[in-house]
């Protein structure tokens, strides 16, 4: 069983549920399920078809706004953007395009839009979505390669914080969560990935591209 993110060979038991078995890669610290209980394709888009989030709801803006507020705040105006894993109902993106910058949106199930793959944008957002992804070691690189220069990647996602935590955290439930990251984890990927972090704050993590990514 290889680590998800760093391929390391010799991760170790973390926890254990009624429904799934957790490892950690003492490498990297990554926290993840082993292949045998991730979803099928099927499995996993009828798990998010129940998804009622739309760019009308209030409360959803607001939980967006955790990570909107910050890139802005690290953003030129007019800078292009775009929101990957953005899901049926694209709200992140709006939001952004309500302030003045120009986005794309990219999501596996709901905008195949494999055209975003050759363009170069000043901003990426990956809101809810990193938890899901089930091979980091290869989404990554190619999100910071489709970054220019000094380019930002805003992630959110919720952190895991230690086994007494992991053990009774709703967060772990959803079946379509099987990468858990931490704070050793985001600092692993800032020495290895040609990143900085810019700017950390409630389950958000915002990168800043500093070289060419070779993965």
């Amino acid at each position: 069983m290889k680590c998800p993110l760093c391929l390391d060979e010799s991760p170790v038991f973390y926890h254990k549920d009624s429904r799934r078995e957790y490892l950690q890669c003492l490498r990297c610290r990554l926290v993840f399920v082993p292949a045998q209980y991730i979803l099928s394709v099927e499995q996993e888009k009828a798990e998010y078809d129940l998804h009622q989030n739309n760019e009308n709801d209030l409360g959803y803006r607001k939980f967006l706004s955790r990570l909107l507020n910050p890139m802005c705040q690290l953003l030129l105006p007019g800078s292009k953007g775009l929101d990957f894993g953005c899901g049926p109902g694209p709200t992140l993106s709006k939001m952004f395009a309500e302030l003045g910058y120009q986005m794309d949106i990219y999501d596996p199930f709901y905008f195949d839009n494999d055209g975003v793959f050759v363009n170069k944008y000043d901003f990426i957002t990956a809101s809810e979505v990193i938890e899901h992804v089930r091979q980091p070691h290869t989404v990554l690189p190619v999100l910071l390669n489709m970054l220019k220069m000094d380019g930002l990647l805003g992630i959110m996602t919720k952190l895991v914080l230690g086994r007494e935590e992991f053990s009774c955290w709703h967060y772990k439930n959803d079946r379509t969560h099987i990468c858990f990251y931490s704070v050793d984890t985001f600092s692993f990927l800032e020495k290895n990935y040609s990143i900085e972090v810019k700017s950390v704050d409630n389950d958000v993590i915002i990168f800043k591209k500093t070289a060419s990514n070779r993965g």
